[in-house]
């Protein structure tokens, strides 16, 4: 009897993928091969193995720079996660007694989440550093990271903006409108609206929205945490610009049947500053090894 297999898919190494990310950090082969400490001849013959791997490029080359395809962004963003992932499980065994503070900012909806399970793993794996976390908006996280009044932070922005967001990002999810089950509020005229300050990303994508669709809306509640805005939903006292992942119960995506407009995808992404110590490191690591990608 003939079993037919699946073809071998190939393994990239770590060692291509560290190359790969030296050169889109550093915009060519010859600075790339200077931070990794390889001959550009090698570092071409590792992007030219890797291209044979995928059969197809990850690099746009010209005279003087290189580029990313987007195969090649894509390819960049899961090797950044190996690669933390890589450097947190050795980091348990040759940095046992790795020790100091780390100063992490994050949004209200990151805190709630995603940190729970993440800062107990690191517990377990770094016992010598302690991470004390701020919650805030991503405006005021961003100006205490150039304050250095944090050493790390979790902002959010539109994902249409990645280019210009100015930190790496570790996930995106789509924003959807999220109403009561079975409630009216999607049906009011002039419809409410629960969301949070100016510079907020799922504001900014929601308000546009309807603007853009030329309908009436009024702010009905207003708060900073995703706690209080799931409260408004829950009242049937408004709708709200929220994360899919987030709805569950009677917390769900408003009926198409309500027009209301199709929202965009917001990206998260991590800053770090610009001289981090091993333990930010450290914990910068685990966070892009933790988060989830699709």
């Amino acid at each position: 009897m003939n079993v037919q297999t699946s073809p071998k898919i190939p393994l990239l190494e770590l060692d291509l993928l560290n190359t790969l990310v030296a050169i889109a950090e550093t915009g060519s082969f010859s600075a790339a091969a200077q931070a990794i400490f390889r001959t550009p001849s090698a570092i071409s013959m590792q992007v030219k193995r890797m291209e044979e791997l995928l059969g197809r490029p990850v690099f746009v080359r010209d005279s003087r720079s290189v580029s990313l395809t987007a195969d090649g962004a894509f390819l960049v963003e899961h090797a950044r996660r190996m690669l933390a992932m890589n450097n947190e499980a050795v980091a348990r065994f040759v940095q046992p007694d790795l020790k100091g503070v780390v100063r992490l900012g994050a949004t209200d909806d990151v805190a709630e989440r995603f940190l729970p399970p993440m800062l107990r793993r690191f517990a377990d794996s770094h016992p010598g550093v302690s991470v004390n976390v701020t919650v805030a908006d991503t405006v005021g996280l961003r100006q205490d990271l150039n304050t250095g009044r944090l050493d790390m932070a979790l902002v959010v922005g539109k994902a249409e903006d990645r280019d210009a967001f100015g930190a790496e990002v570790l996930m995106e999810e789509q924003l959807v409108w999220a109403a009561r089950r079975c409630g009216t509020a999607a049906s009011r005229e002039p419809l409410p609206v629960s969301v949070w300050e100016e510079g907020c990303a799922w504001r900014i994508s929601g308000l546009k929205g309807l603007d853009a669709q030329g309908r009436p809306w009024r702010i009905a509640f207003q708060s900073a945490h995703i706690s209080g805005q799931k409260a408004a939903i829950l009242a049937d006292l408004a709708v709200a610009p929220l994360p899919a992942a987030t709805l569950s119960g009677d917390i769900v995506e408003a009926p198409a049947k309500y027009g209301l407009p199709r929202l965009p995808k917001y990206v998260l992404g991590l800053m770090v500053r610009s001289d981090p110590s091993p333990a930010i490191e450290a914990a910068a690591d685990h966070l892009r090894a933790s988060f989830p990608r699709d």
